[in-house]
């Protein structure tokens, strides 16, 4: 101090800039506070920007590029000035006995940290910039597009499927139609011909619609916005339509196909420009009557015909089996075949109905379809009706006859949690006790149902469709033979099932308590006054709300002790349930409530509650399914997790699995790519933590084990996930996703616990933002251990070296997809202990089919062996086998996307 007292007055009589230059080597130690302060507001900052780039991943939604290059920077950045940081200590080397400093470093030093702090806050001030706009919404591509199934290249179809492409190139044709009679194959030739315009890049967008025998105009084009990103929240048809002309009008080069017209649709009232109004819109219609092309100003129009012989003994026995080829057999079902008339959807149905059956319901079946039908529909031939109406016949028993009936009342797209619903109110499933055992038979009846063609697949498992053709001779049979669906009309004192969707009630009709016999009752997306009266239905098994306006469930509802099945997802005005209801439901077994918010009360003894409580849940003997969003986890009763559920969706903290939009909720699985294993919802057991602060020996997470899908999102005081959460090793998992917690250093840490098998079925394993973690696993693991494991995902993970350390030649032997991303110090992808022998040549990874990684400046390698030689030294030329290795695994890839990474050499 006093050596600086004594240099100061001489400073003060230097230059200005030779006094700057001095101020560098004086303020040192402030110019590193100030660093280290700035450091920090940059990292709270990246840590704010990544949150909110999670959460729009989870959405789905496209991240902006300059988001994505800012979080680039901003982790170099934050590297490089926390290293920087680290070297401080030079600055305070001593030299001359320790007498006097070093004074040259410290003036670079500093010289060069406020340098940094100019730099870190440059970067932070363009964070301000993106202001709520870091993503946006992707249009998601329609599966049929990029599907081929259901699709055969017929000889005969090759010429019609060139002609129509040849029109929709023609620049003076704006409507190309096509026709022919219904199952003739006309929906599954002009999606071929979309696909293939598309892959030769003709279009840039095709958009589809099922116009249907009552064409609904808002329900079109709501269609046709949602694949063009466009939300319409008009309620009047003409500003809807005006809304979607300007944006189809912006779409330079577009493809309406308009499936199943049966008359005149008025394209301006739909809001579909085409002509002179718009040359890059064309317009592919299908019909079965020419006429209707016509009056649509359809010039180019083909007709499709039926298959020929030849052709149509192909799918037949494509359908049927190699069985058909069988001596005895084979020349009754090419009589059979014959009798379809070339006519595919009869040829599929038929040869599906009497596949693997007896010579005997062969040639009865020949004699069916060989009797002349009574019914005629327009544009569907008899032999169609016929092949329709023997294999209604052949199927097994009167429920699944019921089903198939009840599915053709439902519209085009039918959803699983409603057929489930009006099955049980009809009384479908005779004999069975529980609900679980009835959704168990009504997913076999659908199974059956689409093995036999008379269903067709939807984008997931919780959705089908049937095929207009199928539908009207289901409907014919049905009234044909005065069907108990066709009762409907009739003693309306003895209806069982009645949907009020998208109603409104300023108060319920005080006539419903006639109902004396209703078993479902569905008021799905109404506005809904009062309801107390619905407690006189005291038949009542299905009661549905789901996303209606409610705001109150009263007391009465107590009443219904038949209730089997209460739905409330996504009731967002829902917060108050009269206490001591739920635990009333004697016989409820399954409870929705996702997306449904209550202000729930903590039961307590001589305190009287206005709300209801948690507690009650654990009242149900009978629930086997529950989705439930709890935000506060001090509610949480204990053991709560660990009651036997066949079912759950449980989310507890500030997170909910559903998204708010009520037209969505049935296509949400398949958009989540961390559902994308398991879209099923007939077994799914899901639990989301989302916490600021857990007891990880709480009671309250007891059962956690049973879980097959987990998400931890910033759960603190958890250090590994495997024994600190679970000691079994998850047997049940199938999804792990982690992130957001910094306490995680690994997922396995085997060192201290008796060996078990770690994840013996899990799938799918997504790390993301763990700042501290350092290894996926730590010590060694059992044969059976991540054998299941089929993608692999770490992104912004800046600790950790590599994503596994093999250390056997069988280690993940069904990986499919890796993807890493954002991890600084990542060293290669995997690493292979030195007990492996010659371990490199022999790990071919076969199944691995998409490779993405991406901003990884440490990474040397591929696959490392860890045998301490001089070959391993982190600038090491890739060995012959190595390279064999990479090369294999490229030749099976699919997908590969490589972007900044190997910066240390050409490895």
């Amino acid at each position: 101090m006093d050596i600086l007292k004594s240099i100061v007055p001489v400073v003060n009589c230097l230059s200005p800039h030779a006094q700057r230059e001095f101020s560098y080597w004086y303020n040192s130690d402030a110019n590193f506070e100030n660093l280290k302060a700035e450091l920090d507001r940059l990292k709270d900052e990246r840590e704010s920007i990544q949150r909110r780039v999670s959460e729009a991943e989870r959405k789905s939604e496209k991240i902006e590029e300059k988001v994505e290059k800012w979080l680039v920077n901003a982790n170099k950045s934050i590297e490089q000035a926390a290293k920087f940081i680290q070297d401080e200590e030079k600055a305070n080397e001593r030299c001359l006995m320790g007498l006097f400093p070093n004074w040259i470093t410290r003036y670079q030093l500093s010289k060069k940290a406020e340098a940094e702090v100019k730099a870190l806050v440059k970067i932070r001030e363009e964070a301000a910039r993106f202001d709520d706009r870091i993503s946006y919404r992707t249009i998601p591509e329609e599966i049929w597009l990029k599907s081929h199934k259901g699709y055969e290249a017929f000889e005969s179809r090759l010429s019609s499927l060139e002609a129509i492409k040849k029109a929709l190139i023609d620049v003076n044709v704006s409507v190309v139609g096509v026709y022919g009679m219904g199952g003739i194959g006309k929906t599954t030739l002009v999606k071929k011909v979309a696909r293939q315009a598309m892959e030769d890049k003709l279009f840039d967008m095709v958009v589809f619609s099922e116009v249907s025998q009552t064409p609904d105009i808002k329900k079109i084009q709501q269609e046709i916005a949602e694949k063009l990103g466009l939300e319409l929240h008009e309620e009047v048809e003409s500003r809807r339509a005006s809304r979607l002309f300007e944006r189809l009008r912006n779409q330079k080069k577009i493809l309406v196909v308009l499936d199943n017209i049966w008359k005149h649709l008025d394209l301006e009232t739909v809001g579909i420009p085409f002509g002179e109004d718009h040359k890059g819109c064309k317009l592919l219609l299908t019909a079965r009557d020419r006429s209707v092309l016509l009056k649509m100003g359809s010039k180019d129009n083909f007709l499709i015909n039926n298959l020929n012989e030849e052709e149509a003994w192909r799918l037949f026995k494509m359908m049927a089996g190699d069985d058909v080829e069988n001596r005895e057999l084979k020349s009754t079902a090419i009589d059979v075949a014959r009798a379809c008339g070339g006519l595919p959807i009869a040829l599929i149905t038929v040869a599906k109905a009497l596949r693997s059956k007896s010579l005997h319901e062969w040639k009865n079946s020949l004699r069916e379809l060989l009797t002349p039908s009574m019914v005629n529909f327009e544009g569907v031939s008899a032999e169609t009706y016929s092949s329709i109406e023997l294999s209604f016949n052949h199927l097994k028993g009167e429920q699944l006859k019921n089903i198939f009936q009840l599915c053709s009342l439902m519209g085009n797209s039918i959803l699983t949690l409603d057929l489930f619903k009006y099955s049980m109110g009809l009384g479908i499933f005779q004999g069975v006790n529980k609900m679980e055992d009835a959704r168990d038979k009504l997913y076999a009846s659908v199974h059956e149902l689409r093995d036999s063609c008379l269903l067709l697949e939807g984008d997931s498992n919780e959705e089908f469709s049937m095929h207009d053709v199928v539908r009207d001779v289901a409907i014919s049979i049905a009234c044909r033979h005065q069907h108990v669906f066709s009762n409907f009309l009739v003693g309306m004192k003895k209806l069982r099932v009645l949907d009020f969707t998208r109603m409104q009630f300023s108060s319920f009709p005080s006539s419903i308590d006639l109902l004396a016999y209703l078993h479902t009752l569905c008021l799905d997306q109404s506005a809904l006054g009062d309801i107390a009266i619905i407690g006189k239905l005291k038949n009542l098994e299905v009661l549905s709300f789901l996303m209606s306006d409610i705001m109150k469930l009263p007391e009465e509802l107590g009443q219904l002790n038949k209730l089997r099945l209460l739905d409330l997802t996504n009731c967002f005005d829902l917060k108050v349930i009269a206490p001591n209801l739920i635990s009333s439901l004697s016989r409820l077994e399954e409870l929705y409530m996702g997306n449904c918010f209550i202000e729930w009360e903590v039961e307590r003894a001589n305190s009287k509650r206005s709300n209801a409580s948690l507690d009650e849940l654990m009242h149900l003997p009978r629930l086997t399914t529950l989705e439930i969003d709890v935000k506060n986890d001090s509610i949480l009763p204990e053991r709560f997790l660990a009651r036997k559920l066949e079912r759950f969706k449980i989310s507890i903290g500030n997170g909910s699995f559903m998204p708010p939009n009520k037209y969505a909720r049935h296509k949400w699985f398949q958009s989540r790519p961390h559902f994308s294993i398991n879209r099923d919802r007939k077994s799914l057991r899901a639990l989301k933590l989302k916490l600021d602060f857990m007891d990880i020996f709480s009671m309250k997470l007891q059962g956690i084990n049973n879980v097959e899908y987990l998400w931890l999102d910033k759960l603190q005081g958890i250090e590994n996930v495997l024994f600190n959460l679970d000691t079994d090793g998850f047997s049940q998992l199938k999804l792990l996703l982690v992130q957001n917690n910094p306490d995680i250093f690994c997922i396995v840490d085997s060192r201290e616990m008796v060996a078990c098998d770690a994840f013996p079925l899990l799938e799918s394993l997504t790390i993301r933002n763990l700042i501290n973690m350092e290894r996926i696993c730590i010590d060694r693991l059992k044969v059976e251990s991540f054998n299941k494991l089929k993608t692999i995902e770490a992104y912004s993970c800046n600790k950790l070296s590599n994503i596994f350390w093999l250390s056997t030649t069988k280690c993940l032997p069904r990986l499919e997809r890796i993807a890493v991303i954002n991890c600084s110090k990542m060293k290669e992808i995997f690493a292979i202990g030195e007990e492996v022998d010659n371990a490199i040549e022999k790990i071919e990874f076969a199944q691995l089919r998409s490779l993405s990684l991406g901003n990884l400046p440490e990474v040397t390698s591929f696959c490392r062996n860890e045998v301490k030689t001089p070959s391993a030294s982190p600038n090491r030329q890739v060995s012959q086998e190595e390279s064999t290795t990479i090369s294999k695994i490229y030749q099976n890839l699919d997908v590969c996307t490589l972007e900044c990474i190997l910066r240390n050499g050409p490895h």
